[in-house]
């Protein structure tokens, strides 16, 4: 009879012959938790679109990047919703700003054992909800913006941040960040380019989390989903002025772009997986629709196994557990 020679089942009889093959492995090292702090809390407080997620107060902040510590995360990327906004966005390059406390504070609180992330953008503290200065017809201005992000990323250096994320999309935004943290005598600050950075859906529970004030839509600066070669020419271009690392986002949705910016590039590749992907999971699950944590992991592989070194997650500490306990 012709039996078959090749047989890969042998390998995939138990979990430790399993566990021996697995070509993605998990680790909490690889991941980074996003954080909101949120200007006057005195206590945690629940964001309705992101089930487990909260806006921090200033200890609860300190308190959640020492667990990041203690689960060995790779990193924090914080967020700050501050309690007035203006035109220019005043509060992003406030040294008393709330996410300038926040970098500072959450550095106090680790020292070095953990990476401080920022997010460079003025969507949250601008009370129009764009990425940057607008002109009179409405449209955001390019290269007035790339200098309030440059005063932005001199701040945000001063706080103490080890990285700083160019989540805008405005043309040129790597090196002009990477020439004012140089400048600022901050050339040990990297920038996490957010290199393809999609206008997608998936958005919209962290619009509620960082309380946006936007009117209208970001599709004339961030990319438009139909497109794929596109991404590696601003991935090309952020490389080229300085990018120390670059990102996708969203991930789920986008792991081809993924796949193909971790084919061709030789620095970190990372990947966001944003508040949509996050609350559709959470959602299914309350519904009994999916198992919740094999949905969880499953999704994060799949993001690690499509080419990202770095996966920015709501998930993260909690992943982080699930791994110490042999569980992923």
């Amino acid at each position: 009879m012709g039996f078959p020679i090749e047989r890969p089942r042998r390998l995939r009889r138990t979990p430790a012959l399993r566990r021996l093959v697995a070509e993605t492995r998990l680790h909490p090292s690889g991941l980074v938790l996003p954080m909101f702090l949120r200007e006057g809390l005195e206590a945690p407080s629940p964001i309705s679109s992101l089930p487990g997620v909260v806006h921090h107060s200033r200890a609860s902040l300190r308190a959640a990047a020492a667990e990041a510590v203690s689960l060995g995360l790779g990193g924090v990327m914080l967020f700050a919703v501050p309690a007035t906004r203006d035109a220019v966005g005043s509060g992003a390059t406030d040294p008393d700003g709330i996410l300038n406390i926040a970098v500072a504070e959450v550095r106090d609180e680790v020292g070095e054992d953990l990476v401080v992330m920022a997010d460079l953008c003025l969507d949250e503290f601008t009370d129009h909800g764009h990425c940057g200065v607008l002109r009179a017809d409405g449209d955001v201005d390019n290269d007035a913006t790339l200098e309030r992000y440059a005063d932005m990323g001199a701040a945000l250096a001063q706080a103490g941040v080890d990285v700083v994320g160019t989540s805008g999309m405005m043309d040129g935004q790597v090196g002009v960040v990477r020439m004012a943290l140089d400048a600022a005598g901050a050339e040990h600050v990297a920038v996490l380019a957010y290199a393809a950075k999609y206008a997608s859906a998936l958005y919209g529970p962290f619009r509620e989390a960082v309380d946006s004030q936007l009117t209208g839509n970001r599709h004339g600066y961030q990319q438009d989903p139909a497109n794929r070669r596109e991404s590696l020419r601003e991935v090309r271009l952020d490389i080229d002025e300085g990018a120390d690392i670059v990102m996708v986002k969203p991930a789920s949705l986008y792991l081809d772009v993924l796949r193909e910016v971790a084919d061709v590039v030789d620095v970190p590749v990372a990947a966001y997986q944003v508040s949509g992907e996050y609350a559709m999971v959470e959602a299914a699950a309350a519904r009994g629709w999916i198992d919740r944590e094999r949905a969880v992991l499953e999704s994060i592989t799949s993001i690690h196994r499509a080419g990202a070194d770095i996966v920015l997650t709501y998930w993260a500490a909690e992943v982080a557990r699930w791994i110490s306990e042999g569980k992923a």
